[in-house]
């Protein structure tokens, strides 16, 4: 059974999210083993940091993310400069990594600032969910109900429509 990891940077602070997240993972036990990885997020000490700034916080960051990765797991860094999937092509992206013998897929979401260019570099694949821009904590719970929707559409299930 794959393993599919999210590792991402803050807390979830609201209750409707977290609960949603937890529906998924439920789900997602059918099919794959699901975890999350919570990192703290990095303090600033200024309200209006500047780029200095703001690059220690992502390399800070993204050290504490790249030890949560193994050297073969197949890692999707989720940012905005990212490919565009559909559901169906998550889908097949899955399955293929599976048949491909991937044990772990790890996705990464970065926290405010985004993520280290260590770890986009270490990304197999960079993976945008929309040009919009969401709330992280939105963000894990579209992510997990992607990657549910994506085992439901490999076994033809009733889910995706």
């Amino acid at each position: 059974m794959i393993r599919i990891n999210i590792i991402c940077i803050g807390k979830i602070k609201e209750k409707y999210f977290t609960e949603a997240i937890n529906e998924y993972e439920k789900r997602l036990s059918a099919f794959c083993k699901f975890t999350i990885t919570e990192l703290p997020e990095e303090k600033i000490r200024s309200n209006t940091p500047n780029q200095s700034q703001i690059d220690e916080v992502l390399e800070a960051e993204g050290k504490r993310i790249l030890q949560k990765i193994s050297q073969s797991d197949f890692v999707a860094a989720m940012c905005i400069e990212g490919k565009m999937l559909s559901s169906e092509e998550l889908s097949k992206t899955l399955d293929t990594l599976s048949l491909e013998g991937k044990s772990t897929v790890d996705f990464v979401i970065g926290g405010s600032y985004g993520l280290s260019s260590a770890v986009k570099t270490r990304a197999n694949l960079k993976l945008s969910m929309s040009r919009m821009t969401f709330p992280h904590q939105m963000a894990r719970m579209i992510l997990s109900e992607q990657i549910y929707r994506a085992f439901e559409i490999s076994t033809n299930g009733k889910y995706h429509k």
